[in-house]
């Protein structure tokens, strides 16, 4: 009996890297339109130097680029980058197709609704707020609530105690076979790969299911518990 579906966020709730690749490329160009001397294809590659170096969440990575291009931080040119990739991280956070209708339903089912990211809290739960989900989930664990990442057991055991059930009454929903998948397995939880928010192209997941869409979440739970 599955009382409880557990959501990764990223790249399962929501397409983070259109939404970090948007919100980039308009922070670059408000740099370059406000006088910074490069161009956004050699703009790009250091950035994204920088996040291999220091985590796709790292928060000054605009700083740490105006640093390493022009030595010195011009406030005039990061608070232009900053304000633009604002601006276009909130338009293109959007959740997947589906997610809204399909949380619903799992909600009518009386199924408990968690989340489990690797992402720090604060953007975790702004990234919620952005999608006025925040008070959806029964729980949501981050980062910084175990101070370890998947595929750890401890994220997993922290999300399964707030929402008080065990391990084989809940499945686990994840874009990363390595990290959401394995670890849900590793202790006995359900799991449901996101294919339709795979970014490595991944061919062995070991999952016990496959979304193609996460609509496809509600026939599983109706599966399982024989509805």
């Amino acid at each position: 009996m599955i009382k409880a579906v557990i959501f990764d966020l990223d790249n399962t709730l929501v397409d983070f890297m259109k939404m970090k690749r948007m919100a980039i490329e308009a922070g670059l160009t408000a740099m370059i339109d406000a006088g910074l001397n490069i161009t956004i294809e050699e703009a790009s590659k250091k950035i994204d130097s920088i996040y291999k170096q220091e985590g796709i969440e790292y928060q000054k990575v605009f700083d740490a680029f105006l640093n390493n291009t022009i030595g010195m931080i011009d406030f005039k040119i990061l608070s232009a980058g900053i304000v633009a990739y604002r601006r276009a991280r909130e338009a293109a956070l959007i959740p997947y197709p589906h997610v809204y209708s399909s949380l619903n339903k799992l909600s009518k089912l009386g199924i408990k609704l968690g989340v489990l990211s690797d992402a720090p809290a604060m953007e975790a739960w702004l990234r919620l707020a952005y999608m006025n989900f925040h008070h959806i989930f029964d729980a949501v664990v981050t980062f910084d609530d175990t101070g370890h990442r998947k595929p750890n057991p401890e994220p997993f055991r922290a999300v399964l105690n707030k929402l008080n059930v065990k391990p084989e009454e809940s499945i686990m929903v994840g874009d990363w076979a390595e990290r959401d998948i394995l670890g849900a397995s590793n202790i006995g939880m359900k799991t449901a790969f996101a294919k339709y928010g795979d970014t490595f192209n991944t061919e062995l997941h070991n999952a016990d299911y496959e979304l193609k869409d996460i609509s496809e979440i509600i026939l599983i739970i109706q599966k399982e518990n024989g509805l």
